[in-house]
Parts: C-alpha cells; structure tokens; sequence
C-alpha cells in the first residue's frame, strides 16, 4: 500500500462519487477505480458499495476513512513541523489546553519554556477530545484538560482535583450563600461547551444525575465566555472550576458549593510509550513544581 491510495480513497470516501472524486484529483476516472479495487484486494475487505447513484462507505470503509485520515493528517503536520524546524534550528513543541486552564497556572509553564531558545511554542486551545486527536495525529506534544479518556495510545495522569464553584449573576438569591446541589437544581442552568462530546457539561450534568436531581437547561454555549455571558444576561447558572474566580468579571458571583468534595480533574495527556524529548523532561519538572506549589497552598 502506497501513501497515494489513502489519498485516492479520502477523496472518494468525502465525494462518494467517482466522478467528483476524480476531478478533485486531477485525474481520469478509470485509473481512480482501478487504484481503489487494488486497495480493497489488499485489504482483502469491501470498502464501498456501489449504487447507480454513487457509493456508499461499508462499516469497514468508514473505520478506515477514520484512520486514513488520521494517518494523513500526522503526515501532513510531521511534515510541516520538520520544515519548521528546518528553518527555525529549534524544537517545535505543541501544548493544548482548555480555556479554564489558563487562569491558573499553565500561563506560567507556557513563560518558562518560551524563555528556552531551542524550542519553537505552539499553543492550541482545545478540548480534551481533541487534545487526544491531536496527540495521535502529531499537532501537540501534552495536553491540558478535563477528562477522563480511555485511548490506548494517550496517557492520562491526573495533577490534582479543582473545586467546582457556582458561577451566578451579581443579585441572585444564593450570592452570599455556600449552596447545595440541590439548591442550584431548583434554578436555570447554562452548560458548555455544547460540542464536542463527551466534555465537562456532560460532567456537570452527571453531578446532578447522580444525586437524583433534575435540571432545567436553559442554554447551551460552546465557549467558557459565552457561558458567563449568559450568566451575566441572567440566563441561568453555571458551574466553573475555582481557577476561572481569578479572572474577576463584572456581574458575576463566584460561590463554593456546600459538598467540598465536587471537584473537577486537572489531567496531563501525553502520547503513550513516547521516549520524552529534552523539552518534554523540561516541561515535566516544570510542571513538578507548579503541582507542589498547588497542592501545598502557595498557589491558589
């Protein structure tokens, strides 16, 4: 198998049409077919159906077409990466991380690498769905977030738990208050993000279910902002790790929660069996120190 099949059949995997297919590759028609009837004899596995009004990807196709992907888009950032750092002398080192994370203190691992003048910082915000893709595919090198994933090629270690807190607008009835679950379940709620999932809505939303309490969710946003936003317009409440207070906007109360023990994750994810780079041992007792200084109190 050569890297051109997994272009040829991308291209007819998003087209589902020879035709188009084939156009979009600049090339004839019969040599696209053949070149995919030989990928399927390799793989000795039917990829696409075909219809008089197309094609259609079978189980296995759409597995594949997954990964294909996958495997093409760690081509395409390798290669990117190595003309980067062809120009640049530097190692290029990507960090993901969630919006919430950068009230605290990833801010101050992101300064202490970027002061090392062998390394090229890159820096994506992302969930942590799309932190472990982008893993796998190369884009970053560790990621910050908040869940729980169960991949085989990424590593998870939790640095420490982070106290939920009620994020509510200025004048509500709780400002003033350490509500219970139960309280909170009795007004409107904001989520976030909407998509992807599964994401901390889904842990917020858990938090409740648990407990035997429904919810009225009155919106839903993408955005950690556009959530406060909301909360602000007195669309609803919203539930927020503790870092986020740091921030101090207008209108909005930040509240800890009766039950202590509700916390959120703050999860490292690292591609799984990776020899750490000089950057990456870097990071690491970088990050040895910020946990410390969390865990011991010097640091909120």
């Amino acid at each position: 198998m050569e890297l051109r099949h997994l272009r040829y059949f991308c291209a007819a995997a998003e087209e589902l049409n020879i035709t188009r297919a084939a156009a979009r590759l600049h090339m004839a028609q019969p040599p696209l077919t053949r070149q995919i009837n030989q990928l399927e004899e390799e793989l000795g596995a039917q990829l696409f159906i075909r219809g008089p009004r197309g094609l259609a990807l079978t189980p296995t196709g759409k597995f594949f077409h997954e990964h294909a992907l996958q495997m093409l888009e760690k081509l395409d950032t390798t290669v990117a990466a190595v003309r980067r750092m062809s120009r640049s002398h530097k190692e290029l080192f990507g960090i993901g991380f969630v919006p919430s994370l950068f009230y605290g203190q990833l801010p101050l691992l992101v300064r202490e690498l970027r002061q090392k003048d062998e390394v090229e910082l890159t820096l994506a915000e992302l969930t942590t769905v799309e932190q472990v893709q982008a893993l796998k595919a190369g884009r970053i090198d560790i990621g910050f977030g908040r869940l729980r994933l169960d991949d085989p090629d990424v590593e998870q270690e939790v640095l420490f738990e982070e106290p939920m807190m009620a994020a509510v607008p200025e004048g509500h009835p709780l400002v003033g208050t350490t509500p219970t679950m139960a309280e909170l379940a009795s007004y409107p709620l904001v989520l976030y993000p909407a998509s992807p999932r599964p994401s901390l809505a889904d842990i917020v939303l858990g938090l409740f279910r648990r407990r035997g309490l429904k919810v009225t969710v009155a919106q839903e946003a993408n955005e950690m902002q556009t959530a406060l936003g909301l909360v602000v317009s007195d669309f609803g409440i919203t539930l927020v790790p503790e870092q986020v207070k740091r921030q101090n906007r207008d209108g909005i109360r930040y509240l800890y929660l009766a039950e202590k023990h509700i916390t959120s994750p703050i999860v490292c994810s690292r591609r799984r069996g990776e020899a750490p780079s000089e950057t990456m041992k870097a990071a690491n007792a970088i990050l040895e120190v910020l946990v410390e200084n969390r865990r011991s109190g010097k640091y909120p």
